[in-house]
């Protein structure tokens, strides 16, 4: 049994794999990930662990996880599973070398483009021979409701919503069709972009607003929400 952490921006998510498969996923806090990953070794009889972290985990808890587990720590020198690229390798985020991961794992000899629709929204290529070249990095649906609000003086803040208007008729409807429709004609218009260059393209869509976006883009797509943690077994596994 493979133990999964996934420590993001704005919580934390831990899973447990079985042959690939997973069988067991949560959210938990950071004040209780050592009691959480305890419990669940007991509970699963999980033998090796990942940790990524793009958000901040204290040294003491990576300690106590080391000593009680086999962990890697996702870095920029962990050994990965297709051949990276990017110009600047040790500034690129592990949630996106573990989408990347799961990109190969998953659609060997594809051209893919994964978009992680989270606190950000990024975008990234990989070709059919497990080549990785990099991306695009944007505001996610949160942080443009939450920017609209805090550098301006009279905008309000509002919980994301989708409507089909073309033309909004009140300040809340106007927001709404700026962040949220100007989010799908974004991905849209990248898909659209990436698709001219490879007419054999597989995009996949994952992350906290993959349910909000992903029937509303005209382009087809394979909705996954689990993708980053797939990608994280898959380098475990890699790595045993």
């Amino acid at each position: 049994m493979n133990l999964i952490i996934d420590v993001g921006n704005t919580r934390i998510k831990i899973a447990v794999f079985k042959k690939g498969k997973l069988i067991h996923s949560e959210s938990i806090t950071k004040e209780n990930i050592v009691i959480k990953v305890v419990e669940l070794i007991n509970k699963f009889e999980c033998r090796n662990a990942i940790i990524s972290s793009v958000g901040n985990i204290k040294k003491t808890q990576i300690s106590k996880l080391h000593a009680i587990i086999n962990l890697i720590e996702l870095t920029s020198e962990t050994k990965i599973p297709f051949i990276n690229k990017y110009s600047t390798p040790k500034t690129l985020g592990m949630d996106r070398v573990a989408l990347v991961s799961a990109a190969v794992k998953l659609y060997s000899n594809k051209n893919v483009l994964v978009i992680d629709a989270g606190t950000c929204i990024t975008y990234d290529y990989i070709n059919m021979n497990s080549c990785y070249f990099g991306g695009a990095i944007s505001p996610g649906i949160q942080m443009r409701y939450k920017s609209l609000n805090k550098f301006t003086k009279n905008l309000p803040l509002l919980e994301p919503k989708y409507t089909n208007q073309l033309i909004g008729q009140s300040t809340d409807s106007c927001i709404h069709l700026g962040v949220v429709k100007g989010t799908i004609n974004e991905i849209d218009s990248f898909i659209n972009q990436y698709r001219k260059k490879n007419k054999d393209l597989t995009v996949v869509l994952t992350g906290g607003d993959t349910k909000l976006l992903a029937n509303r883009l005209k382009n087809s797509i394979f909705a996954n929400p689990i993708f980053l943690l797939e990608g994280l077994n898959a380098i475990l596994t890699y790595n045993l």
